[in-house]
């Protein structure tokens, strides 16, 4: 290469910073643009959101990843407008940035699904403030009960979504309240705080092998979680969510952990948009019309099967887009990305998770939740990360306690977009 190639990767998660890693060679700069200045573990946020672990465990500076990376550069601000002529990327309406590849890595954003109502009254469940507003939230509605004297502050909680995100927060919902929540306010009766989890496909964890899914689903109503099956939301109403067969599930709190779509970014490359905003590319991850442009991720959409928008397709197409770059630039001809399925895992609680391998193992039980503590314990970024979310997973398995459940501000009746 007689001059330096410089590489733009939009987004610093998963799949931007796999890209990021794998890119760097010399005569090659990559320059990392992402709206925040830090990585999230979003298969942790739950537990953010439960108070079993506060935002910086799960989240790790981008620089702190990137410095010793010297072909490596940060920025931080929001894309604004590619222009795949140019080939320049905007950033915050005014900086310009100029590629000679563009990897896009924008990623997914919660998904309302055009149901009334979504927006104004739910929680979603997909960055970190998300997690500590609906943390924040729950503490509240507690505190505020806690000081009613009339007993009108509605404690019940719905979770629309059976997926991973769902069933795991509906699970750490009920024992935050059951472990902690009942200590901390011995003048209210929690005994029977109801936690419904809605979910319109005839069993929850969809992906999953039907004995799985019924071992959650099992697992979920022995914790006193009711499940609710094969109907949809017609509305979310403030305190309330309308099933399409006209019945109400009252909830103080709705967190809505169905579905994602992608990023609005991929709208900014001017290409008709497949289901779910994603974008249609080639089986090499290109752009198609534009080879030396690559999307991954829960944005891309390759032919076949659709992949599913979780870490490990984001993770491997960003290490085989930086392959592709590599070849583009030694004249040799680009391959299909192929995903290699490396299994599922979802947890229930305390001791109770599943998990299905390749090879069509499956495992349930204590067995499964030591699998799914060991991948996410090794998956997060950083060794004080590690570090502390293991400390804080042995004091709260030994003595039923969580420890982040500070109300910086005071907000008994928080709402989802306070």
């Amino acid at each position: 290469m007689a001059s330096t190639v410089r590489v733009i990767v939009i987004g610093a998660g998963f799949g931007g910073l796999s890209a990021a890693r794998a890119l760097e060679r010399p005569g090659v700069q990559v320059v990392v643009i992402d709206a925040n200045n830090f990585h999230t573990f979003q298969p942790l946020l739950y537990q953010v959101a439960t108070a079993g672990l506060d935002a910086d465990d799960i989240c790790f500076p981008v620089r702190a990843h990137l410095r010793k990376r010297r072909g490596t550069r940060f920025v931080l601000g929001a894309v604004t407008a590619i222009d795949l002529v140019d080939h320049t990327v905007t950033v915050d309406g005014d900086r310009v940035e100029h590629f000679d590849h563009l990897v896009v890595a924008a990623g997914s954003v919660s998904a309302t699904f055009g149901v009334e109502g979504v927006d104004e009254h739910t929680f979603p469940l997909k960055t970190a403030v998300d997690a500590l507003a609906l943390r924040a939230h729950l503490l509240g509605r507690f505190e505020a009960a806690a000081a009613s004297v009339d007993g009108d502050i509605d404690l019940g909680i719905a979770v629309v979504g059976g997926g991973p995100t769902g069933v795991e927060m509906a699970g750490g919902l009920r024992e935050l309240i059951d472990k902690v929540l009942r200590k901390d306010y011995p003048e209210l009766d929690l005994r029977h705080v109801p936690i419904t989890l809605v979910e319109a496909a005839d069993r929850v964890l969809g992906p999953f092998h039907p004995s799985l899914s019924e071992q959650a689903r099992s697992a979920l109503e022995k914790r006193r979680i009711t499940v609710q099956l094969g109907v949809g939301v017609a509305r979310v109403e403030p305190d309330a969510v309308v099933l399409a067969d006209g019945r109400r599930v009252p909830a103080g709190t709705i967190v809505w952990a169905t579905g994602v779509s992608g990023s609005p970014v991929g709208a900014l490359l001017g290409v008709p948009l497949a289901r779910g905003n994603r974008v249609p590319v080639a089986v090499d991850l290109s752009l198609p019309g534009h080879p030396n442009v690559f999307v991954i991720g829960d944005l891309a959409l390759p032919p076949g099967t659709p992949l599913p928008q979780v870490a490990q397709p984001a993770i491997q197409g960003g290490a085989h887009v930086a392959r592709q770059i590599h070849a583009q630039l030694d004249g040799r001809p680009t391959e299909p990305f192929v995903y290699r399925d490396k299994g599922s895992m979802a947890t229930i609680g305390r001791n109770q998770a599943v998990a299905e391998l390749p090879n069509g193992w499956k495992f349930h039980g204590f067995i499964g939740w030591l699998m799914w503590l060991g991948l996410h314990l090794v998956e997060l970024m950083g060794f004080r990360n590690r570090a502390n979310v293991l400390v804080n997973w042995a004091w709260n398995y030994v003595t039923y306690d969580r420890g982040s459940r500070m109300l910086l501000s005071h907000p008994p009746e928080a709402s989802p977009h306070d």
